[in-house]
């Protein structure tokens, strides 16, 4: 049987987030005493905790989460670790030269997933605000190699967020881009990745439950 490893964070009630997004609100809606079963309201971001961002997201003409083919969520990954058996300093920046060493592994297509250890901040405030930040130039990269999907450890790719997300999900690029993942340090070099989005019709975004499958 292979084995399964979560790759999400958890979603809780006033869980942190960027400061300009919706606030995350999980309440009890009905009861079994007062309705007859359990039902909870749900009020949040299309990018909070655990997430992936489509085109649209930055693109108004943009392709929407609903309209990526769903071979983009799944398939071999490559497990790209750039602080092995630690972690990235704060706020340190991620270049181009530290991906430059794995090459090999940037090919049309492809879904690549790096590590910087960076999860083992979640639930400080920190972890929204001193995150390694990917470089502009190792973006820009990344994007020219045409991959297909992009996932890390960080809330988002890095502090220059604008220009970043528009490198990597512009028109004849649209990597789909995958933050706030965790657990990374448990993965082997390959896997296989699973990271659905909600079918949120016409929509920038959408919260994932990312797994990977670990074949014995």
């Amino acid at each position: 049987m292979p084995r399964l490893i979560d790759l999400s964070l958890p979603l809780e009630h006033g869980q942190a987030t960027f400061p300009f997004d919706p606030k995350l609100s999980i309440v009890t809606h009905n009861t079994t005493t007062s309705i007859g079963y359990n039902i909870t309201q749900i009020s949040m971001s299309t990018h909070q905790g655990t997430h992936l961002d489509a085109p649209r997201h930055f693109f108004d003409d943009g392709t929407p989460v609903d309209e990526i083919p769903l071979e983009r969520f799944f398939g071999e990954a490559v497990l790209v670790d750039l602080a092995p058996g630690s972690a990235l300093e704060p706020k340190q920046p991620i270049t181009r030269e530290m991906f430059q060493v794995h090459a090999e592994h940037f090919h049309p297509g492809a879904k690549i997933v790096y590590r910087t250890g960076w999860d083992r901040a979640f639930g400080r405030p920190e972890y929204y605000s001193d995150f390694p930040s990917l470089s502009l130039e190792a973006a820009e990269w990344i994007a020219a190699r045409r991959i297909g999907l992009l996932g890390m450890d960080t809330p988002t790719p890095g502090t220059q967020w604008k220009e970043i997300h528009h490198a990597l999900l512009g028109a004849g690029i649209e990597i789909v881009v995958v933050e706030a993942m965790a657990n990374l340090e448990l993965l082997p070099t390959r896997f296989t990745l699973a990271a659905f989005p909600l079918r949120i019709k016409g929509r920038d975004g959408s919260p994932i439950r990312a797994v990977a499958i670990i074949e014995p």
